[in-house]
Parts: C-alpha cells; sequence; structure tokens
C-alpha cells in the first residue's frame, strides 16, 4: 500500500503540473468503484452514486467528466488507480485540533471507570495559553497531514481552549490559515478563574471576547450541557448564541451529551446548521429534528462514546425517522484523541446500527450539509476533485478493515 499511494502522489503531482499551469486534461483511469455521494434516488446506497469500472477527468482542478471507463473521452494525460476505489473526500465537521498539552492519564482513568464531566478541559487550556504560536502551529500541521493521511480533505476547526480574549483569537487566527471552516467557542466552559461569577464570562463571551473574534470565524458555538457544572445551561447558551448571530457569525451548538437537555430544541429554534452529539434525546427532540431535517443536521461523533465508555447514540432511530445525520471526529486530548474518519465510519456501523453507506454518506455528504457546503463531499461534474482513494476494490472496505491504513486524501 505504502508503494502503491507513493506512486500515485507522484503521478498526480506531475499531472497537476501540467493541469494546473497550461490547463491540460487529467484521466484518472482504472478505478474499479467510483463513490459520489451525488445519485439519485431515497436509499443510502442509490444515494452513494457508484460506478463501476469507472474513469474520471478533470482540469485545473475541476471535474469534467465522470462515467464508465469504456467511455471516457480523450484527455492530455492519464493516471491509473490500479483497480482501486475512489470517494470524495472526508469531511471532518467538529474538530478541536488546535491544542497544546497531554490528557493521556485522564483518558486512562476514564478507562477503570472515572466519569467524564468536562472539567478537563481546564487542563488543556493552562497548557495551551502556555505555548507558543510556532508550537501551536506545529501540532496543528502534524495533525492535518495525520487526517489527510486517512482521506479528510475538509476540516472545521473550534477555538475553547484560550477562554480569554487574547487566546481565543490567537487560536481562531491559526486556525483560519488551514481552513474556512473555523468556529468561535469562547462558550466551551467557564475558566476556573470565573468559577464564582458565571455571569462575567458570559458578558465577556458575548462582548469583548466576540468582537475580537468574529473577524476571524465562520461559526459560533457552545457547550450547551446543564449536566455539567463546567459547561452552560440554556439560557447562557443562547445569549452566546445570539450574540454571534447578531455579530455575523452562524449558529452550531455543543448539545444532549451528557444527559437530556436544551441543546437541541435551542439548536432547531435558532436554525442552527448542527447540533453535535445528541447522545441522550427525548422524542421531542428526534421531532424537532425531524422537522428542521432541511436546516439542522444532527451531527454524531461514535469517537467520543468509544473513548469516554458512554452509550452511543442512536443512530437507527434518528435515520429511520428522517433526521439528516452527519458524522465527525470531534479529534480533542480530552474525550476522542483520534482524527481517523475511516474509524469514525467503522464505529458508526459496528456501534451505531448504521449501513455501511449510510456512514460514508454521513462523513461525507451529510456533514458537508452540516457546514452548509455543497461543492464537498460529493464527486460532480463542475465540482471540485475533492476525493480519497481506498486501496481496495469497494468503499465496503472502510468499515470492514477498521484500523487500516487503506485510504487517503488524493495526492497525498
Amino acid at each position: 500500500m505504502r508503494d502503491f499511494f507513493g506512486a500515485l502522489r507522484a503521478d498526480i503531482a506531475e499531472t497537476k503540473g501540467d493541469a494546473y499551469s497550461e490547463g491540460s486534461s487529467v484521466l484518472i483511469a482504472d478505478i474499479a468503484e467510483l463513490v459520489t455521494c451525488d445519485g439519485p434516488g431515497e436509499t443510502a446506497e442509490s444515494a452513494l452514486g457508484i460506478i463501476g469500472d469507472a474513469a474520471l477527468i478533470h482540469q485545473h482542478g475541476e471535474v469534467v467528466w465522470i462515467g464508465p471507463a469504456t467511455e471516457a473521452p480523450a484527455a492530455d494525460r492519464a493516471v491509473s488507480l490500479r483497480g482501486r476505489t475512489m470517494v470524495p473526500g472526508f469531511v471532518d465537521s467538529h474538530t478541536h485540533l488546535i491544542f497544546a498539552g497531554d490528557r493521556s492519564a485522564e483518558f486512562a482513568a476514564r478507562m477503570t471507570g472515572v466519569p467524564y464531566d468536562g472539567g478537563g478541559i481546564a487542563t488543556t487550556v493552562a497548557a495551551t495559553r502556555a505555548a507558543t504560536d510556532e508550537q501551536l502551529r506545529d501540532l496543528l500541521h502534524a495533525r492535518l497531514a495525520e487526517l489527510r493521511r486517512q482521506g479528510t480533505t475538509t476540516v472545521e476547526i473550534k477555538s475553547g481552549y484560550g477562554l480569554d480574549v487574547a487566546a481565543e483569537s490567537r487560536l481562531l487566527g491559526l486556525a483560519r490559515e488551514v481552513t474556512d471552516e473555523v468556529t468561535y467557542l469562547g462558550g466551551h466552559v467557564v475558566p476556573a478563574e470565573y468559577r464564582s461569577d458565571r455571569a462575567a464570562y458570559v458578558d465577556l463571551v458575548t462582548t469583548e471576547m466576540l468582537r475580537a473574534c468574529a473577524p476571524h470565524a465562520r461559526w459560533v458555538d457552545v457547550f450547551c450541557e446543564p449536566a455539567s457544572a463546567h459547561a452552560f445551561d440554556g439560557d447562557e447558551a443562547r445569549a452566546i448564541l445570539t450574540a454571534g448571530m447578531a455579530a455575523g457569525l452562524l449558529p452550531r451548538v455543543h448539545g444532549n451529551q451528557l444527559a437530556p437537555g436544551p441543546g437541541v430544541q435551542l439548536a432547531v429554534e435558532l436554525g442552527a446548521a448542527s447540533v453535535d452529539h445528541c447522545t441522550y434525546l427525548t422524542g421531542a427532540d428526534v421531532d424537532a429534528l425531524v422537522g428542521a431535517a432541511d436546516t439542522t443536521v444532527a451531527t454524531l461523533l461514535p469517537g467520543v462514546e468509544f473513548s469516554t465508555r458512554s452509550p452511543y447514540p442512536d443512530a437507527r432511530r434518528l435515520i429511520d425517522a428522517g433526521v439528516s445525520v452527519a458524522i465527525a471526529s470531534d479529534c480533542n486530548p480530552g474525550t476522542c484523541y483520534s482524527n481517523s474518519m475511516p474509524f469514525m465510519i467503522a464505529l458508526a456501523v459496528r456501534e451505531m446500527r448504521m449501513t455501511p453507506a449510510e456512514a460514508l454518506l454521513a462523513a461525507t455528504r451529510g456533514a458537508a450539509k452540516s457546514l452548509r457546503r455543497t461543492t464537498i463531499g460529493r464527486l460532480a461534474v463542475g465540482g471540485p476533485l475533492d476525493a480519497a482513494v481506498v486501496d481496495a476494490p469497494s468503499y465496503l472496505h472502510l468499515a470492514y478493515r477498521p484500523g487500516v491504513p487503506i485510504v487517503r486524501a488524493l495526492g497525498v
């Protein structure tokens, strides 16, 4: 596999020189299974839009033709996938990639039964505040390289490990260097210096901190979790989200992770693009998500449940009810230090009763919807060549071979 990906990387690099500088067309041939995630129909399997024995032509990084290999028109150059599978690049729509420090001991404690309540975030805040820009940038780029080697091409990155004006603004500026999907999460937890005056911290998040951070961000998020003494209740979360929206940011919500709570209802009410976790849902929560399926995506984060020994969300219930569902990694130092979207797909299939087709759609098209993006998470004529290669004859191997490095972003 290493030899294959190395040869493919060299081929892609060579053809990009022609395609980008001279406008040459490039044929990617010998694709055993091309999964477009752009198919018609109401079933997950049909929505995958699979073309067997396929080919694709791109020019200037734009897909200009897709179809059966036998019908492919002539192109200026050719690259062979040698019987591998191509899928859209994974969209990781929920991460906390910028941080310093180590919380492996906390993970070990949870494996012996110590519950998670959000308090460990303070450890990361202290280490992140102490790190230099250069240190944080190096850590961020190393994590980005890891996720691209596992097929992720689009990533959302939150702040939330600074929790003061200068540190939050700094984290968002670093995130903006590598992605447009930047989220202001000053409302992550109440930092230690404000524990005796929560209202003062909410005021800071909604005024001075927001003014400093909004220019760097597209989204505003909040950890709405009354079950945690460290996070925010419904009224506090509403204040943070509405202030962010008034500043031009789009809302997202961490909700219903530790217990039933107001997160889902608040997200739907405010038209949030996504409500993430959704582990503990009432019937009314599910009904609200069904009614808001065109607007609000339920983003499930199975790596968190794996890393905290918590119950998994009932994805089967959500999908069967008609809720829009996405999968993301929630890569963070405390509750899921994994940025592997293939691993999240395998967990979704094994632990959340999703079919392999549903899981792949949730990690691509569904996650793109949670970012309100229409050109990523699928492969279509006129869209970008934003793809990953699976060293296998079918996308089924993503769940079939968990933990094996068989997928990479195209050209990595």
